[in-house]
């Protein structure tokens, strides 16, 4: 599996949006819903062309229902947990998602700094999906990823890095995203967990 880096919009300046989006615009849209009814909303976006659509299993009444709705509209469908909500509950719902989305800061606003209890979550989630059928399904981080952090993550199993401040923080966001991305593939090379089975 490929280490992929999510700019978060919520990093960028609103005042510059569309040309902060043109300097990372080769990358998909990632759309993680931290709303109240994600499972009323969250179809719609998969319609409107979003490639990978997150909902929060704190928020959501019904998430088989939605992640299904959600791949049938044609998006990756990710299922978002908290820093304080353990990641075993869900192992059942693992066969209806194709990503899942640890949160390593509380949902709300950027800039927070990087929970280093979630490493622990990265690791249990990480060893869910290699012992199931689950291989394919991406392992995502969001919230105070950064330079200092980004390898951590790696190690611990994650494969897909939301990155605002470290992005849209830096003189060049392109350059910082491909500068994040090295730093995340070199890690996962070290920690060997991407390594295939023989």
């Amino acid at each position: 599996m490929a280490v992929q880096i999510s700019p978060s919009i919520l990093s960028a300046d609103f005042a510059r949006l569309a040309d902060e989006a043109r300097a990372v615009e080769a990358l998909p849209l990632d759309c993680h819903l931290m709303i109240s009814d994600p499972d009323q909303y969250a179809p719609a976006y998969a319609e409107a062309g979003i490639q990978s659509v997150t909902i929060h299993a704190e928020a959501s009444k019904a998430p088989v229902r939605t992640l299904r709705a959600i791949r049938a509209a044609g998006a990756r469908a990710g299922l978002g947990i908290n820093p304080s909500t353990p990641v075993e509950p869900y192992e059942d719902l693992l066969p209806e998602l194709d990503m899942l989305l640890l949160m390593t800061v509380e949902p709300g606003f950027g800039g927070q700094k990087f929970l280093d209890l979630v490493l622990w979550k990265i690791r249990r989630a990480r060893a869910m999906l290699a012992a199931g059928a689950h291989r394919e399904i991406w392992l995502q981080v969001d919230g105070g990823v950064s330079a200092e952090t980004i390898e951590r993550c790696a190690e611990a199993g994650a494969d897909v890095f939301v990155a605002g401040s470290a992005v849209y923080g830096a003189q060049d966001p392109a350059q910082a995203t491909r500068a994040l991305r090295g730093q995340a593939e070199r890690a996962v090379a070290r920690a060997g967990w991407a390594t295939p089975n023989p």
